[in-house]
């Protein structure tokens, strides 16, 4: 039944693939008409069969059609063969850093009776395929893409040499996260059906199709990109109008054809390790789980800060460690840690999880090529000290010289020689509203007596406060308590934006405040048909950013004046640690503060925990 099954398989994509060179034949044959027309009618001129005026006016027009037909296919043809089709950028793994992982990989293909893939690479993402990087356009064989990334300096090792392969072998590229987290028997579990595709693709019909399609698509990005000269731009939009209606006549015909091929290869690894890749699967989504925590939670806030975690794949095992152990999702999870892990197949793992870390932060954060000032690499231990640490400071740095120009000034009634200094006091009496009119009319809000800060709320605030004239008449302008937070929210978060914009202008905040860099280094990219960049997480909103920041000095407070420490959650990122244990309960106190105004939450916290919020606070 299997077998059935795969041959049933492979019989669709073939003719499929058919269908698709049957399009490119005809296109051929429309371009090659009109000169065939304009033969016939020479060869009947000169023979003496089709003589007279109007055969000869005929043949004319006819040869001139055909030449510029000609010329015209032979441009298209000539944008279709000379484009790159789009490479995915990955870190290459030559057979000498891992022969173990070679050997699995052939094994695999032996027993599935399939060709073995021409070469291994590592993506950084958690996902399996065949990439065929055969393509003329690409030139003679040689390292998959990504050795730019993986000859970088510090990363030694990795780059594969020059060897001739196959002219249809294709790269089997390996989400790095699975080597790290699977065992084994589970990675070879889940490679299988991956593998079990190199059958159908060294089909001469199936190869020749995919070369046309990936053609095609190259071309359609090669002509969309912009031209500067009229004539260049004149030529690539010809070209990508045949290329688009050439692309959409076969784009039914080619996704059925890799359904096809996708049957089946999984029908011919159904008898691959059958039971053992359902585990594997269930494997597969806590990895998933695991590693996009890992980015957005982890890594982003590093990268904002111009540093790149170089161990990634290793922080995906501690990851899903803590999110097996927090709720339980991994069913005998100890015993399955005793098993051999996929990334012993590696000779040099740590080598290999700096490049995939250094890829990751390219692709889904727009980093750099290679490490620098402004871009070094962090390991795990650092990381609450290096990242942690200096990132609260400086978003607590941000947020006074904010509160600087907004001229926000201290409470008169802080006496201390140091009360002049960068104090959480400063932003909880800017961010609190009280009432604003008492029982007996008396003003006991922002400006007054009462509360003791001498802000220049008409200045910053641009609502008139009562107080401020006409302190006797019942009936003058009195704010609404949300109109009063809303407005001193919206003029920090107008600073804090300008702020950040500045420091990304001037290069200090790499990504700045939505996470999103300048984007890929184009040296890598133009090797291929550029790629998106793949932000993480949306760009903060302006409540989310004051949030962040007033977090961060409550956080300063707690360090200088209460002996807590920064440190690292495997799934929530930077945390505060007060007593050895993670204080989880400080982000909802720091959003009624910001959103309501309400100060009384967070100061309950803190005098709980001992920290004097008017003390100074070390900035950088």
């Amino acid at each position: 039944m299997t077998g059935m099954g795969v041959e049933a398989g492979a019989q669709a994509a073939r003719a499929r693939a058919l269908a698709v060179l049957r399009i490119r034949s005809r296109a051929l044959a429309v371009a090659l008409l009109p000169a065939a027309v304009a033969v016939v009618l020479l060869v009947g001129g000169a023979t003496g069969h089709l003589v007279g005026a109007r055969w000869g006016i005929a043949r004319w027009i006819v040869t001139c059609i055909a030449v510029v037909v000609l010329l015209c296919a032979g441009g298209i043809a000539l944008v279709i063969a000379r484009a790159r089709p789009a490479m995915s950028p990955t870190v290459p793994v030559a057979e000498d850093t891992a022969p173990d992982l070679y050997r699995m990989v052939r094994d695999l293909a032996d027993r599935l009776d399939v060709p073995a893939p021409s070469a291994i690479a590592l993506t950084p993402d958690c996902d399996s395929w065949l990439e065929d990087r055969t393509h003329p356009a690409h030139g003679p064989p040689g390292p998959p893409p990504g050795e730019e990334i993986s000859g970088a300096r510090g990363i030694r090792g990795l780059t594969a040499p020059r060897q001739h392969r196959a002219a249809t072998a294709p790269v089997l590229v390996i989400g790095s996260p699975f080597l790290w987290w699977m065992r084994v028997g589970e990675l070879r579990a889940v490679l299988a059906p991956v593998v079990a595709g190199t059958g159908p693709s060294a089909h001469p019909d199936i190869a020749a199709a995919r070369r046309f399609v990936r053609g095609l698509d190259a071309a359609v990005a090669v002509t969309s990109a912009p031209a500067h000269r009229p004539v260049i731009r004149t030529v690539l939009a010809g070209a990508g109008w045949v290329a688009r209606l050439l692309l959409r006549s076969c784009r039914g015909h080619a996704e059925e054809m890799e359904r096809g091929v996708a049957a089946a290869a999984a029908e011919r690894a159904q008898a691959v390790d059958y039971g053992v890749r359902i585990v594997a699967q269930e494997q597969v989504g806590l990895a998933y789980a695991g590693w996009d925590r890992l980015l957005t939670r982890v890594a982003l806030p590093a990268w904002r800060m111009g540093r790149w975690p170089s161990r990634l794949d290793a922080g995906v095992v501690a990851a899903l460690t803590e999110l097996s152990r927090r709720d339980r999702l991994a069913e005998g999870f100890t015993s399955r840690l005793g098993e051999r892990p996929a990334c012993d197949l590696l000779e040099e793992p740590g080598l290999v999880d700096e490049a995939a870390s250094l890829l990751a932060a390219r692709l889904f954060h727009g980093g750099p090529a290679e490490s620098g000032p402004d871009w070094a690499p962090v390991d795990w231990q650092e990381y609450p000290d290096e990242v942690v640490d200096r990132k609260w400071r400086t978003d607590a740095a941000r947020l006074h010289r904010v509160l600087d120009a907004l001229g926000v000034h201290h409470a008169h009634r802080d006496t201390a020689p140091d009360a002049g200094g960068p104090t959480l006091e400063r932003v909880l009496e800017y961010l609190t509203v009280r009432p604003a009119v008492g029982a007996s009319g008396t003003p006991t809000g922002e400006g007054g007596s009462a509360s003791g800060t001498t802000t220049d709320e008409s200045g910053s605030d641009g609502i008139r406060l009562p107080g401020e004239d006409g302190a006797g008449d019942e009936t003058a302008d009195v704010p609404d308590d949300d109109a009063v937070a809303g407005v001193r929210t919206a003029a920090l978060v107008a600073g804090l934006s300008a702020e950040m914009a500045r420091e990304e202008a001037a290069g200090a905040v790499p990504g700045g405040a939505g996470g999103q860099g300048p984007g890929p280094d184009r040296a890598v990219w133009d090797a291929a048909v550029t790629l998106p960049l793949f932000p993480l997480q949306p760009p903060r909103t302006g409540r989310e950013l004051l949030v962040d920041h007033v977090a961060a000095v409550v956080c300063c407070a707690a360090m200088d004046t209460a002996g807590a420490a920064p440190g690292l959650d495997w799934l929530d990122g930077p945390s505060l640690l007060v007593r050895g244990e993670r204080a989880s309960d400080l982000s909802p106190r720091v959003r009624t503060l910001v959103e309501e105004g309400d100060p009384t939450p967070l100061r309950t916290w803190l005098r709980n925990l001992g920290v004097r919020p008017e003390k100074p606070v070390r900035l950088v």
